[in-house]
């Protein structure tokens, strides 16, 4: 009886959000959107380089776009998922990383300066020692075959790694 009623309170309460308009994209969007493709990626860490792959795909309304990464690493392989997008009540981007090192998400916003074309975006997540901490992101678009991009933990000069990404044709 107890999980009926919960079911029947759950579609009222959806009814007024149903009948709202859905977003929509925005401009925003386009700065993500442009990633849509394949993808080969060289990422330096350590003093190594791994070399990969990366799938973008805009979904989900033309919301979000939705990145898929493989790549050696050391030994093994690496795995890692994406979703990024434009929060137009925030006036931020926003992105979730997932990846086959960590069990933890890294949130991250930012914004974008288009007479740079950089994306600049923090958050907090486990270090390497799985202590919470600081860290930025800085991709810059200097064309739409390349992607730099940057990842910093804290307010260190030096990158935690790179990685440039190449449009395959």
């Amino acid at each position: 009886m107890r999980t009926m009623l919960t079911a029947i309170t759950m579609m009222v309460l959806a009814v007024p959000v149903l009948a709202q308009p859905g977003a929509k994209p925005g401009p925003e969007h386009d700065v993500i959107k442009r990633l849509e493709g394949n993808w080969t990626i060289l990422m330096k860490a350590g003093g190594m380089e791994y070399k990969g792959t990366m799938a973008y795909k805009m979904e989900l309304g033309g919301l979000w776009l939705v990145g898929s990464m493989e790549s050696d690493f050391g030994e093994g392989k690496f795995t890692g998922k994406s979703l990024d997008t434009y929060d137009a009540a925030k006036k931020k981007y926003l992105t979730v990383w997932v990846d086959s090192m960590s069990t933890t998400p890294i949130f991250m916003e930012g914004t974008y300066d288009a007479k740079t074309k950089t994306l600049t975006m923090t958050g907090e997540a486990p270090d390497m020692e799985g202590k919470l901490a600081k860290w930025k992101s800085v991709t810059e678009y200097p064309d739409n075959d390349t992607v730099n991009f940057t990842m910093y933990l804290a307010d260190a000069k030096e990158p935690m790694f790179s990685i440039v990404y190449k449009r395959k044709k």
